[in-house]
């Protein structure tokens, strides 16, 4: 059985990950998006139904699956309605702007008795999947400390976007933050302490757009960095344990492929240039090592294809919105304790559900 998707929003996310990732799975069809204003969307996909409200979307019954990538305040509302319509629902990442809303689109979801995930893509670049490789198979020993950066150079501020303004939602932290968060997550689990500074950096900020978290475990120190003012970026990923060290730069092949208006269909998709790996300095079984290790290719089309695969033959989700909840409750977490100048116990209630 195809499963019929509708993608509310056709900006930077529902244009350039949303939609070419759905038609290119098999097992989807992209049928409606909605798009307010222009005819973008109709032109780059002729065979999808063009509708200028979400209500026309959701009172279809034929639409199995409602995809979400509108700015970040809309999401609760959106997937609420959609939920509500009987829909399996895709939010894309930041989850929600807060976890009183995460948790209701939990709690409804489970009583409609439909499906709820968060698209967290960054578990799919293909330098996370291969430090993830790297961690499980011991060649760093215990792992110690973890550092992750999501810099860019953006020294200008760009009018009317609304990822600048002073809003719920906004801001660098909901924005690169929830993809370091949620990776630290996948690798470590729940952290027990949280440690949030947030800058605004730029002339005339509105938003956050800087920050630096430390998530305190036991036995491992966790920082999370992302700024819009690295003209000249170092490492993305310092990682040092009891047995070796990865560095690794940030040359994520997939999204400037789809940038350029690229299909993940080719066989060398999501691979990097040998350049491009990370070096690894470890010792295994006596023998030092020290040098480049290949990078596995990244999957973005991985998620959707767990998300077919969850609704047709009832396989386990990947992204889990407890998990997506959990992003949420790390900034929040962080946020207070900018706001507070102190470090603040992490508290989590229920069971840790994290890759």
């Amino acid at each position: 059985m195809t499963v019929n998707v509708g993608l509310v929003g056709f900006g930077i996310a529902g244009r350039v990950f949303h939609a070419a990732l759905i038609a290119t799975t098999p097992e989807l069809r992209l049928a409606a998006i909605v798009q307010r204003r222009g005819d973008e969307a109709k032109r780059a996909y002729p065979e999808a139904m063009l509708l200028t409200s979400v209500d026309a979307l959701l009172s279809d019954a034929a639409i199995d699956l409602v995809v979400i990538a509108t700015p970040n305040a809309s999401h609760f509302e959106l997937a609420r309605a959609a939920l509500a319509a009987g829909k399996h629902v895709v939010v894309d990442k930041p989850f929600t702007v807060s976890v009183a809303e995460a948790d209701q689109l939990i709690a409804t979801a489970q009583r409609e008795d439909r499906l709820l995930s968060v698209f967290h893509n960054r578990r799919w670049d293909a330098d996370f999947l291969t430090l993830q490789r790297v961690i499980s198979a011991g060649m760093l020993g215990r792992v110690v400390n973890y550092e992750a950066h999501f810099d860019r150079f953006r020294p200008a501020l760009k009018a009317g976007a609304w990822r600048e303004q002073d809003a719920p939602g906004a801001g660098i932290l909901y924005d690169l933050g929830s993809h370091l968060i949620d990776q630290a997550l996948c690798l470590f689990g729940r952290p027990q302490r949280v440690r949030g500074d947030l800058m605004r950096e730029r002339d005339g900020a509105h938003a956050d757009d800087a920050f630096a978290l430390q998530l305190s475990y036991e036995g491992l120190a966790v920082t999370l960095k992302a700024s819009m003012l690295v003209r000249e970026p170092g490492p993305q990923f310092i990682v040092h344990g009891t047995r070796g060290s990865f560095l690794k730069h940030r040359h994520e092949p997939q999204e400037d492929a789809l940038r350029r208006g690229e299909l993940p269909t080719r066989a060398d998709w999501g691979r990097e240039q040998e350049a491009q790996w990370g070096r690894l300095e470890t010792e295994v079984d006596g023998l030092h090592f020290s040098g480049r290790i290949e990078s596995l290719p990244g999957c973005y089309s991985c998620y959707y294809r767990n998300v077919a695969a969850a609704l047709q033959e009832g396989a386990e989700l990947a992204v889990k919105p407890e998990q997506a909840r959990d992003v949420i409750r790390i900034i929040e977490l962080a946020r207070s304790s900018h706001a507070e100048g102190r470090t603040l116990d992490a508290n989590f209630d229920a069971k840790d559900v994290h890759c």
